[in-house]
């Protein structure tokens, strides 16, 4: 596992890997239920592309305040157009951060911690969201493997099973099923049912 990588230079393939499965969405699709129990596939949806638009805010330089939360107010065919629109931003805010940038403590309202590390959890946020849509779906496209073994490693780093419940917004660890690739382990380690062989990888 590659655990020194710059997670700038993730932030391009985990969101544009998330915006590429979104548009496979067709709208009656979109109240199916998700292995994150908390969301159908629109809220899901809704919720990556409010994280994704903070995180971009943050990177800007911006606040906490500027944060807009779950966003559910998109027509059902334009969830695509905005979710990409979203990892582009959130890539040219990384592109524009300086090496020195990602030691800088940034406030992300439940905790603060250095640049780097809010980068990082980004990723895994959306690399974990990208196989529940991909579950929800049914679907078999071949994932990013980078992606899940930098997100399996900074979850192992960051999120032991102890640390579990408010306010860390994850169910407690599920064992991992023999068979199960990095994604299925990593929605394993963050509270998910996975299965064995996710197809696809």
């Amino acid at each position: 596992m590659n655990t020194v990588l710059d997670p700038r230079l993730l932030l391009e393939r985990a969101t544009g890997q998330f915006a590429a499965l979104v548009a496979t969405v067709e709208p009656n699709r979109l109240d199916d239920r998700t292995p994150c129990t908390e969301y159908n596939i629109r809220a899901l949806i809704g919720h990556v592309l409010g994280n994704t638009l903070a995180y971009a805010y943050i990177a800007e330089g911006g606040s906490v305040a500027d944060e807009p939360g779950d966003i559910k107010e998109v027509p059902d065919d334009d969830w695509a157009a905005a979710y990409k629109a979203s990892g582009e931003r959130l890539t040219a805010a990384g592109r524009g951060l300086t090496d020195g940038a990602l030691d800088n403590i940034v406030d992300l309202g439940f905790a603060k911690m250095p640049m780097r590390a809010a980068l990082s959890a980004i990723v895994m946020e959306i690399a974990t969201h990208t196989w529940d849509l991909r579950e929800a779906l049914g679907t078999s496209p071949e994932l990013d493997q980078e992606l899940a073994e930098f997100s399996l490693a900074y979850a192992h780093d960051t999120l032991p099973p102890t640390r579990r419940g408010a306010p860390v917004p994850f169910e407690p660890v599920q064992p991992a099923p023999e068979g199960a690739d990095t994604y299925g382990r990593l929605a394993a380690w963050l509270g998910r049912k996975a299965s064995a062989g996710t197809p696809g990888i």
